[in-house]
């Protein structure tokens, strides 16, 4: 499978930062998103799944405008909430945003590049493998 745009580096989960402190920022992260109508907002639990975060936010938006818009929207409010160390990929396409805020990864699809990539089906159910439950 090949991806445009470029990676720069996989970041791991804040250290030091309480579970407590994971979900209050998730709550901010959902927030925003809703107030920024982003569409088909899914949070994953990856805690104890992998070391990236505790979180996991797959969110469409409408066009690549919309993309753009959603994750200024959310880049401001972590910044004002004093988490704006985050890291983010791909705004200037508006295709597909990844913001890494450390505890929680969120990704802003355009919906076709949403559904191509479906990375929430791989994240929510890995043990789940041709319809049979391993």
């Amino acid at each position: 499978m090949h991806a445009k745009g470029n990676v720069y580096g996989v970041f791991s989960k804040s250290a030091g930062r309480s579970d407590d402190a994971a979900d209050r920022a998730l709550q901010l992260v959902l927030a925003s998103l809703e107030d920024s109508k982003a569409e088909d907002i899914v949070s994953i639990n990856i805690a104890g799944k992998s070391a990236l975060g505790d979180y996991m936010v797959v969110v469409s938006g409408r066009s690549n405008r919309h993309v753009m818009a959603i994750a200024d929207h959310l880049i401001s409010d972590l910044k004002d909430e004093g988490l704006g160390n985050a890291r983010v990929e791909g705004l200037e396409a508006g295709d597909w945003v990844l913001i890494d805020t450390g505890d929680i990864i969120i990704h802003v699809f355009r919906p076709e590049i949403r559904e191509f990539y479906n990375i929430e089906r791989m994240w929510a159910a890995p043990e789940i493998e041709d319809g049979t439950v391993h």
